[in-house]
């Protein structure tokens, strides 16, 4: 949750940015492009400047996924020890 909302933050600033540059360069701005460029933007900036949420966010996954494997193999390993 908290990564996403940063990404989704970064994503905001960054489209704030390239408004804001783009309405100082030019009286027009298609939007379209706007949100593209800030897209693009936010992905970079999201590679290196989440990379920390990012670990800690796979580090929960992963083990989340091993504790449910391990209680996966534990209920198999009873119904086989009742065969």
């Amino acid at each position: 949750m908290i990564y996403t909302a940063l990404r989704v933050l970064l994503f905001v600033a960054c489209l704030g940015i390239v408004v804001g540059v783009w309405l100082l360069l030019s009286d027009t701005m298609p939007i379209l492009w706007a949100v593209v460029i800030a897209f693009v933007l936010s992905g970079i900036g999201s590679y290196f400047l989440l990379n920390r949420p990012r670990a800690a966010f796979a580090a929960r996954v992963e083990e989340r996924a091993s504790r449910a494997a391990a209680a996966f193999e534990e209920r198999r390993a009873r119904e086989d020890a009742d065969d």
